[in-house]
Formats: structure tokens, C-alpha cells, sequence
């Protein structure tokens, strides 16, 4: 059976298992973790102070009571910063939640039809994905064939074009009706 324990030791995470092996849960690298022989330095407000060791950063860092964080390890050679690592965490954390609020989920919605769809009911079906559309989804237009129904297929198409005729003053055709298994499927989006 193997135990496993979490703690928080000098601002980062670790956990040990039974070996005694350690593991930091984070991306960067920080402080003790970088072990390149030299690095790219940039100080704590901001300035460039040049490629240096590690262990001179490592240095300029505990004299600033701050953390050196790894922000670029692909860099020829890696760039490391002098910042406060929580801050930094924070930050990136804040930033990423402002840019999943700014992000707009576009849902896909269906409407069913079948192949003898009265006017009336091809009207509220219009009227449904009018509603799908002026909110900004994607609406899937099924029209689906069941039976005997599937020997007229060619008389049915028309259905599909009315359909979009009708809703072209908010809508634009994304994907042409086609043909998958036993139902035509076209897709539609709003017009910006």
C-alpha cells in the first residue's frame, strides 16, 4: 500500500510518496528547481540584468526576499524572473478567469422536421429557430425520414430550402443539406 501526503513548503506544493521522493504540482519552476547552468535575468521591476548562473540569480533572489521563477524554459537561454511567487499565481489565475468570462460558448440547437411537416408546423419550427439564432447559437436542422418515406427523398429537399429561405434574414447557411443515414442534416448560424 502506498501513502502519499500533501504539504505547502516555501510557497509550492509537494507531496511525498513512501519512497521519499517529492514532486512539485506546478508548470514553473522555481528557485531550487532550475538547474540550467546559465540564464537570461530579468529583476524584480522589470529591467534586464543580463545572462548570468543560476546560482548568482539564485542569489540576487533571497536578497530580495523574492522567488527566481522560470517563464520561459524553451528560450535559448531560459529566461528567469524575480518576482513573488504567489503574486505571480495570482495574477495568472485572475487573468485566466477574466478571459473565460469574455469567452462566448456558442451551443448548437435542434430542430426536428420530417418529410410531410404541414405550413403551419414548418412555421413554428421556423419561428423556434428564430429564438435559437437572435440569442447567438448554431441551430441543426434535421429532417428525418422513417419507413417508405426514404423512397422520396429527392421531393423532400425543398422542405430543407424553405426552411432556410424563410429564416435567411437572420441566418446563414454553414453547411448545405446533406445526406446521413437515415436524415438531412444543414446547419445554420447567425449573421453577424
Amino acid at each position: 500500500m502506498l501513502f502519499t501526503f500533501l504539504f505547502l513548503y516555501r510557497k509550492h506544493i509537494l507531496y511525498f510518496d513512501l519512497g521519499r521522493r517529492y514532486k512539485t504540482i506546478s508548470e514553473l519552476m522555481i528557485n531550487e528547481q532550475i538547474r540550467d547552468k546559465e540564464i537570461r535575468l530579468i529583476g524584480s521591476d522589470g529591467e534586464q540584468l543580463g545572462i548570468m548562473s543560476a546560482k548568482d540569480a539564485m542569489k540576487l533572489a533571497r536578497e530580495a526576499e523574492l522567488d527566481l521563477v522560470k517563464i520561459a524554459p524553451t528560450a535559448k537561454p531560459p529566461v528567469c524572473k524575480i518576482i513573488d511567487y504567489g503574486k505571480y499565481r495570482y495574477e495568472l489565475a485572475r487573468k485566466e478567469k477574466e478571459a473565460k468570462k469574455k469567452q462566448k460558448v456558442m451551443d448548437i440547437k435542434e430542430v426536428r422536421l420530417s418529410p410531410n411537416i404541414d405550413t403551419n408546423d414548418l412555421n413554428t419550427k421556423v419561428n423556434q429557430a428564430r429564438k435559437f439564432l437572435s440569442k447567438g447559437d448554431k441551430v441543426k436542422v434535421t429532417l428525418r425520414f422513417r419507413g417508405r418515406e426514404l423512397a422520396h427523398v429527392n421531393h423532400t429537399k425543398g422542405i430543407l430550402d424553405d426552411f432556410a429561405g424563410q429564416l435567411e434574414d437572420v441566418a446563414a447557411i454553414d453547411k448545405p443539406a446533406k445526406f446521413e443515414g437515415r436524415s438531412m442534416i444543414m446547419f445554420l448560424s447567425p449573421k453577424k
